[in-house]
């Protein structure tokens, strides 16, 4: 299942309908944003938080024609249902209500699509029940995710509801670079393999880059990094990723803001035997108290920076290990590639943290790679090089939008064009 069609949805949202809801439902969560596709604009974005606790909160800012005063709702709100009734009444204040014959679809983000799903797709029973069958590959998103659709459904069952997944883009992997080097028969019959995660944010980005450079992006080899508190690289080859670091879970690859990243899967054998760790132990071990805030006890880079800039040696050391495997990664996907036309660095630290950027490119003189100093300390929101004009692979920050790109491939799709 590589993605439905929407040729018999598109007639269904009316040819005047531009809006598109996009909601990312966590377990405890729902993000939102309603985007008008006519010009790619933000008409309302918000977050509805401690869901199903009695400090529920809902914060809700009006964009559209000149924007509004951010509004805020406390208070229990008890489970996603609710939440998506009180986000649709905040709409409905702005003159934007989910009744409106202008919006043309819900787009939902969706972390694991397995296999199966390698584009938008819009939203029937079967895809219900595949995305359900996933849950023991993402067992803390994709419950979450269904929770969300189906309280959408129930809202708008008129409506085109889209799943966008975070799986998808990397779908176009070699089986070289998605296989794991384990026995075959197990892992079909588990489904253990290499999926990658934050597709949208590479797919985004990397098209972004290829913009940024003046060409197309089947002209551009494109090294993503996307560095938030999770992180995760990419190896995108002419608009197609080819590798990535993410794996089955989201706890393979770079260092994060919690997670390990890379470890011997050894390490999970020894704490058993040795420290007597259950596995949930060591789950909560190598996803919620490793990486970054393991290393230092800090998760947030700007903390971690203010105390290296204060003589902490344990601060510099978690720096230092987490630019280690970030440059590792580089020359990893400068090989994989063999050609790379540029590096983007996108999500919270890489749009944010200069010291970041430089740190991760200095000593990779000899690959092309430079930071012009002057260039990487401007903090701007746009697209932009920061790499010196001789450099012969440009290095760039490239904002994300995760959510205009599920609105982009979700109205492509009801409007029956390829995404």
């Amino acid at each position: 299942m590589t993605g439905t069609t929407a040729t018999a949805t598109g007639t269904a949202a009316g040819d005047t309908a531009s809006r598109v809801l996009v909601l990312n439902s966590g377990s405890s969560s729902v993000k939102y944003q309603l985007l008008d596709m006519r010009d790619s604009s933000r008409l309302a974005a918000g977050l509805v938080e401690r869901i199903g606790e009695q400090t529920s909160r809902l914060v809700h800012t009006p964009l559209g024609g000149g924007g509004g005063d951010k509004r805020e709702r406390t208070g229990p709100i008890a489970d996603h249902a609710a939440a998506l009734k009180a986000v649709a009444e905040e709409l409905a204040a702005d003159g934007l209500g989910l009744d409106s014959p202008e919006l043309a679809a819900i787009g939902h983000r969706v972390v694991h699509g397995g296999l199966r799903f390698s584009a938008p797709t819009v939203i029937d029973d079967a895809v219900l029940a595949e995305i359900e069958r996933l849950v023991p590959v993402a067992p803390l998103h994709n419950p979450a995710n269904l929770t969300g659709i189906r309280t959408a459904m129930d809202l708008r069952p008129d409506l085109p509801q889209i799943a966008v997944f975070d799986t998808a883009f990397h779908t176009t992997m070699p089986e070289s670079a998605a296989r794991y080097a384990i026995d075959v028969e197990t892992a079909d019959a588990h489904r253990i393999r290499r999926y990658g995660f934050h597709g949208t944010s590479h797919a985004y980005v990397s098209r972004e880059t290829a913009k940024l450079l003046g060409k197309a992006p089947e002209e551009v080899n494109v090294i993503v990094l996307h560095l938030g508190n999770g992180a995760s690289a990419s190896a995108v080859k002419g608009g197609r990723c080819v590798d990535t670091s993410m794996g089955l879970t989201p706890l393979e690859g770079l260092v994060m803001g919690t997670r390990s990243g890379d470890i011997d899967p050894a390490v999970t054998f020894h704490l058993k035997r040795v420290a007597g760790m259950s596995t949930d132990e060591i789950d909560v071990l190598l996803n919620k108290r490793s990486g970054l805030v393991g290393l230092c006890g800090d998760n947030d880079m700007r903390e971690i920076r203010r105390r290296i800039d204060e003589g902490d040696e344990r601060a510099l050391l978690a720096f230092d290990i987490y630019i280690h495997r970030l440059r590792k990664y580089i020359g990893a996907y400068y090989a994989v590639l063999g050609r790379v036309d540029a590096v983007a660095f996108t999500a919270g630290v890489g749009e944010n943290a200069a010291p970041v950027r430089e740190a991760a490119i200095a000593g990779l003189e000899e690959l092309g790679l430079a930071v012009d100093a002057d260039l990487n300390s401007v903090r701007s929101e746009e697209a932009r090089l920061i790499s010196p004009e001789y450099a012969r692979v440009a290095v760039a920050v490239v904002p994300t939008d995760e959510e205009l790109e599920i609105a982009t491939q979700s109205y492509a799709l009801v409007r029956g064009v390829n995404a």
